[in-house]
């Protein structure tokens, strides 16, 4: 008897779209736990993450049905990021923004440190990161290095000159560059990067 996680996910993804029905429900109960936290982990809500934990697989059933499934061996990945974009919809779609009129014996102000705000913004804050990360491959490759020593290795110009073999002044020459680049990239992509 084949234990089903010794079965790699490209390997269940292929025979599902040959037609092996189990194949999915092997996948499915394989990934159960770890998506449900994570869905739940934004919503905050047992309903609210079975639905959109259905929802998932319902887009992921669709993709692997047209044969538009490509993210060879990254399928994990790949279900979280549909499951991801389906919680930013939900927010999208609920606004979590209580309406009511402004009386006297109710301030709107008082509701909009609400918790659950905190989620979203989080879910927003993820999202950006991600746009930033697509748009920085986008870079040119000596700009693209000095961004990710200076922004996410938190190195000093002097650092990323030893590192990379050339001038402070064009290691922040090539910062300056990639910045106003990405700007460009931002603006053309229509990119909001608001949080």
């Amino acid at each position: 008897m084949i234990r089903a996680n010794s079965i790699s996910d490209s390997v269940l993804v292929s025979s599902y779209i040959k037609g092996d029905e189990n194949s999915l429900s092997i996948l499915i109960n394989k990934h159960k736990q770890r998506l449900f936290s994570f869905i739940y982990s934004k919503v905050q809500d047992k309903d609210i993450t079975e639905d959109i934990f259905q929802d998932t697989f319902i887009k992921v059933i669709r993709t692997l049905k047209k044969g538009n499934y490509n993210e060879e061996g990254k399928f994990l990945p790949w279900v979280m990021r549909i499951a991801h974009n389906l919680v930013i919809d939900y927010f999208r779609k609920n606004n979590r923004m209580p309406k009511f009129q402004n009386t006297d014996e109710f301030n709107i102000f008082s509701v909009i440190n609400d918790g659950s705000l905190n989620a979203e913004k989080q879910i927003i804050q993820e999202q950006i990161y991600d746009d930033v990360r697509e748009l920085i491959k986008e870079l040119p490759e000596e700009q693209k290095e000095v961004l990710v020593m200076r922004m996410y290795k938190d190195m000093s110009f002097k650092e990323i000159s030893e590192n990379t073999g050339v001038s402070i002044n064009t290691a922040l020459g090539r910062m300056r560059y990639a910045l106003i680049n990405m700007r460009k990239l931002i603006e053309k992509h229509k990119i909001i990067l608001v949080n």
